[in-house]
């Protein structure tokens, strides 16, 4: 059931029939003089003293026959996080109680806003992330939508409706949408359409076809895709928002396998179903991209995505094929089913190569191994520089999108030598799945730039709600890197 929250300014408050109030710990109103609830403080107190301590956060009664309130308490020391969390507690909330047209007092907002400035704008962000739902296939809807009004004058400072949690919204909700998007319609051409639409924002989008790819040398992405009938592409999303200085910042780099059947190294048939998600990776890089453009950053960053379908047609890769990528190490391929880092090793050489970034980090849901590990609490970090890894670390802990850091080194490194080739895609010794598919990935990073891999194989996607997620996509990494953008680069 999505929300709509809308600003009305020099709207009444008489007519209002639930309103939703903010409160200090222990439900103490913040100011209600010169509203139409002030008349009504002294019975508003009472209904508190009576139900003090019987719930922690939200607290609703009837104010007569026509009007209800919702007390919503605040922290003594309010966080970013705490306060979205409020909000997506809320919206369960309301949802639960059949509460469709709500309106927050401005008074009561400003007040609240004294001792902590983005109360309203964090409260909103999560009860909009909470609220997402992807039913565009369903024939029969269900119309509900749950209307917030913000009650505003001309001279109020609230009414920021182009702000910085507005576009992570949406950016989020773009990596939703691309997630929950079914595989016979999300094919990588369908995909690359979609991202070119993301020039309106002020992105530079530029498409690599098979042709390009083949010129590029690209053959370790391309042998990941020549078993379908689709496609593959590679696709590039620049932004530049230094106009000052043209050099590349960060560079982001994703997985966008649209299907992953496993090849000829065949998955089994339970829960292929969910290998649709296997390009949340990418779909996390133009959801950070369109962010970034949507709220003028002020970096230079570079998206860069792989776009293919690992499918067992009559002309796929097979088990011990050599392939030689765009960096021009060659690769023996051991199993079909370690697609994904064949995508990234030429993803993240032609970044490096072409853009010079700064610093490089990768998404990709890569491999099962760290939902072993990791459960759906943490993604995988790697990386190898600690200094990047200790500020995507601190990024993720603020916006509750944990990260936990494994270990690289040579002795893991030495598991994927080949006897025939540079490197083999697999480690056929047993152990260590998410470590040494890292492994694969840092041979590609050719000139020592600071990297990291964030395997999100756990977290993409869930079938059971969280905090600020509903079940299924849950866009796990755009609010995360945005932070992390904005503490160490902005």
């Amino acid at each position: 059931m999505p929300a709509k929250i809308t600003y009305k300014k020099g709207a009444s408050d008489k007519f209002i029939k639930t309103f939703v109030l903010f409160a200090k710990e222990g439900f103490k109103v913040h100011a209600l003089d010169k509203t139409s609830l002030s008349n009504k403080a002294s019975f508003i107190g009472e209904i508190i003293k009576k139900n003090k301590g019987k719930n922690k956060n939200f607290l609703s009664f009837d104010l007569n026959s026509n009007q209800k309130i919702i007390l919503v308490t605040l922290s003594k020391k309010p966080t970013s996080l705490g306060n979205e969390k409020i909000g997506a507690e809320f919206y369960n909330f309301i949802k639960l109680n059949s509460l469709f047209n709500l309106s927050l007092i401005e008074k009561n907002i400003v007040e609240a806003k004294k001792n902590n400035p983005n109360i309203l704008e964090e409260f909103l962000h999560g009860i909009e992330l909470k609220s997402y739902e992807f039913n565009k296939y369903k024939t029969k809807k269900k119309d509900l939508i749950i209307n917030i009004n913000i009650l505003t004058n001309k001279k109020t400072s609230i009414l920021n409706k182009n702000n910085r949690y507005k576009a992570l919204v949406e950016g989020t909700n773009f990596v939703r949408d691309l997630v929950s998007e079914p595989p016979n319609v999300l094919t990588p051409k369908e995909y690359a359409n979609r991202l070119v639409k993301l020039r309106k924002h002020g992105l530079k989008v530029t498409v690599y076809n098979e042709s390009k790819l083949k010129k590029l040398k690209m053959f370790s992405l391309l042998g990941v895709g020549q078993g379908s009938v689709n496609e593959s592409y590679l696709v590039t999303i620049e932004w530049y928002g230094n106009k000052k200085n043209k050099s590349t910042q960060l560079s982001f780099v994703g997985k966008g396998v649209c299907f992953d059947t496993g090849g000829i190294s065949l998955k089994p048939a339970k829960f292929m179903e969910e290998m649709k998600y296997d390009m949340a990776g990418s779909a996390v890089v133009a959801g950070l991209l369109k962010t970034l453009a949507i709220r003028k950053c002020k970096i230079n960053a570079v998206g860069v995505v792989g776009l293919v379908e690992n499918m067992p047609g009559g002309n796929a890769q097979r088990p011990g094929d050599i392939v030689k990528s765009f960096s021009g190490k060659t690769i023996e391929v051991l199993n079909t089913d370690a697609e994904g880092r064949l995508v990234l090793a030429d993803a993240l050489s032609f970044a490096e190569k072409k853009f010079k970034p700064k610093s490089i980090i990768d998404l990709a849901t890569l491999t099962g191994a760290i939902i072993i590990s990791l459960g759906e609490e943490y993604a995988g970090l790697f990386s190898n520089n600690d200094d990047l890894s200790t500020k995507i670390f601190k990024a993720g802990e603020k916006v509750g999108e944990k990260v936990w850091r494994l270990p690289l080194h040579e002795n893991y490194d030495k598991l994927i030598n080949s006897p025939v080739a540079d490197v083999q895609n697999i480690n056929y010794t047993g152990g260590a799945g998410s470590i040494t598919a890292a492994q694969f990935l840092q041979r590609f990073i050719l000139n020592k730039t600071p990297w990291a891999h964030l395997d999100i194989a756990g977290m993409a996607f869930s079938k059971k709600a969280a905090n600020l997620n509903p079940s299924g996509a849950t866009g796990f990494g755009v609010r995360l890197l945005n932070k992390f953008v904005e503490e160490n680069y902005e």
